[in-house]
């Protein structure tokens, strides 16, 4: 399928322009006549994962076969209608891409999408397809649907084999997707998870109070609400403290480790080709080739003791912790590189709790400030996907 036979006008920019990836859906599926489109970083047969990036894209071969989870989607009978924009390689959070474009925001005009799965976020929001696949490591689908105002899931690590994508840091790489309905999310996560028995509900709820004190206060105040319709739903609630020694600590352990792993991933190609990246993410490869084996150790068992803190407010029942998606509405596009770091850094502490232990966060599409979206996230326990998804179609017929 070329770009020109497209039935859509790409008026977001969230489509790679030089890529035809079409896959026409099984005639008959519990997805039929859903559309789709997947992340630059997906393998199609017969294309070139580009993952945005013009270098990588010139100096490696088509796919011999395409990803497992696009193709369980084709399968189930929804079709794909091309590639989106994601930030290089998916080292970035705000989803500007300086080779390809910025993919436009339809929910918040002049302002970020958010990324590093940018295009997909911008193709849903736009209407252009009916969901679209992207990737979390450190944020990529949490903070694009906060931004966006869509659903979008961080799966269980694991939980969605990774056979067929472009990896960043193995041990934090994650499949999500988003969609602009509950029910439509859960229709996708039901192909997706292999959905087998009910979901169990959830029995207690736990509000992260440091995550809400890292928001700014018309974000805090936006989510209330939100958080109240959650309440009335699960039942009993408690406000605990996460990080006793904040969650920036956190976040900084997942820093050190997801850059070593990210570095490890490209190196010997980097070495190879020399090639051309944005200032910002050659600036994060830097930083992560600088990073010593002794701080890998130390971030490991600071990583360790996170997982440890986290089993303990998971531990008896079945179990939701709330928390907002992200510290601020969508910033404008075009700000400084410099002006942006701090608002990354506030961001990536809120999505190191799941990125650090494996957990599943789904973000949903409640509140407004200033008529810009912002996300609250629910975290479920390893394995409580389904929990999440179920609970996101209740809160959302409640609204």
């Amino acid at each position: 399928m070329s770009r020109s036979s497209r039935t859509f006008d790409d008026q977001f920019n969230a489509f790679c322009q030089d890529s035809d990836a079409y896959l026409q859906g099984a005639p008959e599926g519990d997805l039929s006549g859903l559309t789709f489109a997947a992340k630059d970083i997906f393998d199609v047969a017969g294309q070139v994962t580009g993952g945005d990036n013009p270098d990588w894209k010139a100096t490696h071969p088509p796919a011999t076969s395409t990803a497992r989870v696009v193709q369980a989607l084709v399968d189930a009978g929804a079709t794909m209608v091309g590639k989106t924009i994601t930030d290089e390689l998916t080292r970035g959070i705000f989803g500007e891409n300086v080779h390809y474009g910025t993919p436009a925001n339809p929910r918040a005009p002049g302002r970020v999408p958010g990324g590093s799965s940018s295009g997909s976020a911008a193709a849903v929001a736009g209407g252009l397809v009916d969901f679209a696949l992207g990737s979390d490591t450190g944020g990529s689908v949490r903070v694009p649907a906060s931004f966006c105002g869509l659903f979008g899931l961080r799966p269980t690590h694991g939980r969605i084999p990774l056979d067929g994508i472009l990896l960043q840091a193995p041990s934090y790489d994650t499949i999500g997707w988003f969609a602009r309905d509950a029910e439509s999310f859960a229709r996708v996560g039901a192909v997706l998870l292999s959905a087998g028995a009910a979901a169990p509900r959830p029995a207690r709820l736990v509000v992260a109070q440091d995550a809400f004190d890292l928001a700014e206060p018309p974000v805090a105040k936006a989510l209330r609400p939100a958080l109240d319709i959650v309440a009335s739903i699960i039942g009993p609630v408690s406000s605990q403290v996460l990080a006793p020694a904040g969650l920036t600590e956190w976040s900084d352990h997942q820093q050190v480790l997801q850059g070593r792993e990210a570095w490890d991933t490209v190196k010997e190609w980097v070495d190879q080709v020399n090639p051309r990246f944005s200032f910002e993410v050659s600036d994060r490869y830097v930083m992560a080739r600088s990073i010593s084996d002794s701080q890998v150790a130390a971030a490991q068992a600071g990583r360790n003791s996170i997982v440890a803190r986290m089993n303990e407010v998971f531990a008896d029942v079945a179990t939701v912790v709330c928390l907002p998606s992200t510290v601020a509405p969508a910033p404008p596009t075009g700000q400084k590189v410099s002006a942006r770091h701090s608002l990354r850094l506030r961001n990536s502490a809120l999505t190191s709790i799941a990125g650090n232990t494996g957990r599943p966060q789904i973000s949903l599409p409640m509140a407004e400030v200033d008529g810009l979206p912002v996300g609250l996230s629910l975290l479920g326990d390893r394995g409580s996907d389904e929990m999440l998804i179920a609970l996101a179609r209740e809160i959302a017929a409640a609204l």
